[in-house]
């Protein structure tokens, strides 16, 4: 009776202790700041770290060959933007030219950012991939399982990403029609998705039936980077790329706070081009940045961490196959594959009088990033570099 006794006279004391150390773990839990949850959980990019340098005769054995080039497709200088040429993620070659802002006669420096169009789907991709390798979204996820109003049943993330789901772009079906979407109001990555929702906006093709290069897609690939994050697209890719990679001149263009600041475009004749309805729309653009910021991106995505290696090699999987020929799209990157066995990786954007080209040489461990506000195709000549570096069978004589 002693003993039992006083195993019940504990058992209270045992039970208040309990109840004391749980309320201390509830206090804690209350104080936590949901901000630092969210920060320790979000996937990031990791820099590749030092690289093995390049020789000094190795430099000078190709940058003559750059310099030649750049002089021919940009006479007397006549380049408005920025241009790099890199291996090993050490610059070989840049030049800055032109004007940021005519009306105030600023130049572009190093440290200008500028508009890169639809080399955003590249980092917007990237953002998606890392949340997949994370386990916290699936490339075959339904995408209406994310976006609950999003009308395309058989839609999947995977099929965003290479531009297989057969929607039409929002440029086009809110252009015309009233019914659809007023002009005179800035058009959101919401508003998108609502008139998916509630215009019947029929599909240009069945979706996973062949590939269409369409913005919608990467505007809904935005959409679900903030739904699984719980942070705005600006803020997600601050968190997950810009702020870990130290790309300190790279931001998400904010129609609202940076109209008044950010490097203008211009036609080719220098008459600036004004904002329009669709400039508030991100994921397919609005990414603003520099080619040296560009250059850290992309020795990241060559980074060991970058990915698991199965879902690595399903971004460079041509997704666009229904007829044969050279031209491919991966998940958010373009392609060009030669039945030698060669395979060339970059990605173009236009957007107004904003004309960009990114690069990456894989095997050769180089990068050619060319940006420019004012409007000319000859950013996209940069290609024309890729045989100074290795086997790249194009033939310019076609395009000349």
């Amino acid at each position: 009776m002693k003993m039992s006794f006083l195993k019940m006279t504990k058992i209270p004391q045992i039970l208040f202790l309990i109840l004391v150390l749980s309320s201390c773990g509830n206090d804690k839990k209350t104080s936590v700041d949901p901000a630092s949850v969210v920060e320790d959980t979000m996937p990031k990019m990791k820099p590749l770290g030092p690289e093995k340098r390049i020789s000094q005769a190795y430099i000078n054995s190709v940058k003559g060959r750059i310099n030649h080039f750049y002089n021919k497709n940009w006479p007397n200088n006549s380049m408005n933007g920025s241009f790099l040429v890199a291996r090993n993620g050490q610059i070989i070659f840049e030049r800055y030219n032109g004007y940021a802002n005519k009306n105030e006669g600023t130049k572009i420096t190093a440290e200008t950012p500028v508009q890169i169009a639809s080399v955003s789907k590249v980092l917007t991709a990237t953002a998606v991939l890392k949340l997949v390798n994370a386990g916290k979204l699936d490339l075959d996820q339904k995408v209406n399982t994310i976006l609950k109003t999003f009308p395309y049943e058989d839609c999947t993330v995977r099929m965003l990403l290479s531009h297989r789901t057969g929607m039409r772009n929002y440029a086009y079906f809110t252009d015309h029609d009233k019914s659809v979407w007023d002009r005179h109001n800035q058009l959101t990555n919401k508003d998108i998705l609502d008139i998916l929702a509630t215009k019947d906006i029929g599909l240009e093709a069945k979706t996973g039936t062949r590939f269409g290069y369409c913005n919608t897609n990467y505007a809904m690939l935005a959409l679900i980077i903030e739904k699984i994050t719980g942070l705005k697209y600006k803020e997600a890719m601050a968190e997950m790329i810009f702020k870990p990679l130290g790309m300190t001149h790279t931001y998400i263009f904010d129609d609202d706070k940076d109209r008044k600041t950010i490097v203008p475009s211009y036609k080719g004749n220098g008459a600036e081009i004004g904002f329009d309805y669709l400039d508030n729309v991100y994921g397919d653009k609005n990414v603003f940045s520099t080619v040296r910021d560009l250059l850290k991106f992309d020795r990241a995505r060559q980074s060991p961490d970058f990915l698991k290696p199965a879902l690595l090699k399903q971004v460079y999987t041509g997704y666009s196959n229904e007829r044969k020929g050279t031209k491919n799209y991966g998940l958010g990157i373009r392609m060009i594959n030669w039945e030698t066995g060669q395979n060339f990786y970059f990605h173009n954007g236009w957007w107004h009088g904003n004309t960009s080209s990114y690069i990456t040489l894989m095997k050769e461990h180089v990068t050619i990033i060319a940006l420019s506000n004012k409007m000319t195709r000859n950013t996209y000549a940069v290609r024309k570099l890729a045989p100074i570096f290795g086997d790249y069978p194009f033939n310019f004589k076609d395009e000349e």
